[in-house]
């Protein structure tokens, strides 16, 4: 993985009062998709959305869909809709869901469903294998606005089950502001690979110094062996299976309090939802089921420099800002491989 050096423009410090509500969030259902309308539905009553934020599409009920599905039976008719029902000033957040396809193939193959809805109002042609677009909503400091930034957070309710799901659900209204801990696994022999390798291992470093900073309970791991087994955890960073020391059964071993977000520097985290023993590498579905309320993943090689910063997703959750606006706050780019998981309404420190 490789980072391409981009000047960090300002660190999340303060928040204003205004919060985001279930009126600001659209709610897509596959209707081809049993689990898609389960936890729709499941969602749907616990926020209480309201009906007209709810829109049902008809698309494969796979992982897969061809781009010519994406544009016909997703963006397009999503656009419409939010016109007809006189909506595009009020959705900031779009919720999918399992059931609902991962990730187009064909010429923008790679590419993450979820992260081409948050660009469709950015008008992007896709005519090359991989590109993405600025987010200008990286490293703000105000609350979003889908008025504002002419784009949307898009969030999933996923992971191996449909249990899986509607737990990231009940986590996010569950969550408190708790005092920690954050864990911070920093992997040391990365600093002998160089160049955005050891950045991001001083981008980690200065995240933990940013948590204690703020009065939370952060443990920084710069040891040679994989972390594990760290109860009650807030906050989870690491390099993955990227950790030459990784274990899966440590990495499945750590355990989560309700509200706790999470992130890992992995090229293809969330290249599926589905149980595999493909020998790849890690996959955010782990700690889905080990209790992570909100958790971002990449659906192919996004390159270093895709992943959240760790500074500005701490800071900013711990600042009062949700989970959806703390990770797209961290993320340097839209229409491109990024996965998030979770409710993104969830905001215990606010």
């Amino acid at each position: 993985m490789r980072l391409r050096l981009t000047c960090l423009i300002g660190i999340l410090l303060s928040v204003s009062s205004f919060a985001a509500g279930p009126g600001n969030v659209l709610v897509l259902v596959n209707d081809n998709s049993p689990e898609s309308k389960e936890i729709a539905a499941y969602y749907v009553s616990k926020r209480k959305i309201p009906a007209k934020n709810v829109f049902h599409v008809k698309c494969p009920n796979d992982e897969f869909m061809s781009m010519e599905e994406y544009y016909g039976q997703l963006e397009k008719p999503i656009k419409a809709y939010l016109k007809k029902a006189k909506l595009v000033d009020t959705i900031d957040y779009i919720v999918t869901t399992r059931g609902l396809p991962l990730k187009p193939v064909g010429l923008g193959s790679g590419m993450s469903v979820d992260s081409m809805l948050a660009a469709m109002d950015k008008n992007v042609t896709i005519d090359k294998p991989q590109q993405g677009v600025a987010n200008p909503y990286f490293a703000k400091r105000d609350h979003f606005s889908h008025k504002k930034y002419g784009m949307y957070l898009v969030t999933r309710l996923d992971g191996y089950t449909v249990k899986d799901a509607k737990a990231l659900v009940d986590r996010s209204l569950a969550a408190k502001p708790q005092k920690g801990t954050f864990l911070i696994d920093c992997t040391p022999q990365k600093n002998d690979q160089g160049g955005g390798y050891k950045t991001y291992n001083g981008f980690m470093e200065e995240a933990h110094r940013l948590i204690i900073a703020k009065g939370y309970v952060c443990y920084y791991d710069d040891k040679h062996e994989f972390a594990g087994d760290v109860k009650s955890l807030m906050g989870y960073f690491s390099w993955g299976s990227n950790d030459p020391k990784y274990s899966l059964a440590k990495y499945k071993s750590n355990q989560f309090r309700p509200g706790a977000i999470a992130e890992t520097a992995v090229s293809t985290s969330a290249r599926t939802f589905k149980r595999t023993n493909d020998g790849g590498q890690s996959l955010i579905a782990d700690l889905v089921e080990a209790g992570v309320t909100g958790v971002k993943g990449y659906t192919s090689e996004p390159t270093l420099n895709a992943i959240a910063d760790p500074r500005i997703l701490f800071l900013a959750y711990l600042s009062g800002y949700n989970l959806a606006e703390s990770f797209y706050s961290a993320s340097r780019w839209i229409c491109w491989k990024d996965v998030v998981l979770g409710d993104p309404l969830c905001c215990p420190y606010k």
